[in-house]
């Protein structure tokens, strides 16, 4: 598991990093500055590499069997700027056992 993790981990930060750049370089790039190079070259490499981030969510969230609305939230996470910084601690937290989710059942 603790490769599945690995992996997930780097390609959420890989994720995370492009779509902040795309966000916050290559939107304005073409919009303000009338170049759309950065959305071109950034927007279809974020796309292929999210389709990788998905791949990672699912073979981890196979390995420690997490629930469907967990794995939908993780996934979901590469395509909102900055949350996948905030999932991927997130994520460590579940696994490593450190960051639990209050239960309903709970006093």
């Amino acid at each position: 598991m603790n490769g599945a993790l690995t992996r997930y981990r780097i390609i959420a930060w890989i994720v995370g990093v492009l779509l902040v750049t795309l966000t916050l370089v290559a939107m304005p790039m073409k919009y303000f500055a009338d170049n759309n190079l950065g959305v071109v070259i950034i927007a279809p490499v974020h796309g292929w590499l999210y389709v990788v981030y998905l791949a990672a969510v699912g073979d981890l969230a196979r390995r420690v069997q997490w629930p469907v609305t967990r794995i939908l939230l993780v996934a979901l996470a590469g395509t909102v700027p900055f949350l996948s910084f905030i999932m991927e601690r997130r994520v460590v937290g579940w696994i490593q056992g450190t960051d639990r989710q209050p239960s309903f059942t709970e006093a």
